[in-house]
């Protein structure tokens, strides 16, 4: 279930056929023959990777628990050797690579966005996804990302895992927290949909308050993504209005 986008010759053909890829490999992830006529198929979520895939996990849990109310069309990583994928291979979810040194930067994007949308997924949901990417004008507002900061606070282009947690511990700050944001191009940029606080403890180390964090990010990124299914989020100018309001579990 694993789909090699490159640019070399001899695998040109995974991308041309990622839909057919998709089509032959999605059964296994989704019974779609057991649908009822009247049942109303999931809305579906690519979730792309670069590492461990901590945010990827949560994500399938959260669905296997009901929590999460959308499918997981595809997996797409950056990093051929990403640790997140084992977690979708086990969850039988079809993977696509698109390995970011093979390509320069706006031709890394476009395979990307391909992988997207071959996959038949509505949304891109980045789970430390540490490569920039080059939004596709038809995604506008269609990718989001959560940082693991208060943003504006210790975001942009260097701050990602545990620099972020460092710098809030090296300037003292007594609240921290994550943030859900649309992506744009720039880095931690586009207007944030919801964000969770964290207290920062006199003794904490980054490790401990990285802890304290992802497991905010674990009640807030799901419930952000079920806003975003059931479209209720829209978007004037920064500001995004979320009707109903947001109900963390």
């Amino acid at each position: 279930m694993l789909a090699v986008i490159s640019k070399k010759p001899n695998a040109s053909a995974s991308l041309l056929n990622f839909q057919a890829f998709f089509d032959a490999t999605s059964s296994t992830h989704v019974n779609k023959t057991t649908m009822s006529p009247k049942t109303k198929p999931s809305p579906t979520i690519a979730v792309l990777i670069s590492g461990g895939g901590t945010t990827l996990k949560n994500l399938i849990e959260q669905r296997r628990l009901g929590i999460l109310h959308v499918e997981i069309a595809a997996v797409i990583s950056s990093n051929p050797t990403a640790g997140g994928l084992n977690f979708a291979r086990a969850a039988g979810i079809p993977i696509a690579v698109v390995d970011h040194r093979e390509f320069e930067a706006h031709q890394f994007s476009v395979r990307i966005f391909e992988a997207i949308e071959g996959s038949g997924a509505k949304w891109a949901v980045l789970g430390g996804f540490l490569r920039r990417m080059v939004i596709d004008p038809a995604w506008s507002e269609r990718v989001i990302n959560i940082h693991p900061s208060l943003i504006p606070a210790f975001s942009g282009r260097g701050f990602y895992g545990e620099r972020v947690h460092q710098a809030v511990l090296d300037n003292g700050c007594k609240i921290t927290g994550c943030t859900v944001h649309f992506v744009d191009n720039q880095y931690d940029h586009g207007p944030i949909i919801a964000q969770l606080p964290v207290e920062v403890l006199p003794d904490d180390s980054t490790t401990s308050l990285a802890g304290r964090v992802f497991a905010a990010e674990c009640r807030l990124y799901p419930v952000a993504i079920n806003a975003l299914a059931a479209g209720s989020i829209r978007v004037q100018g920064r500001t995004v209005i979320i009707d109903p309001p947001l109900k963390l579990k």
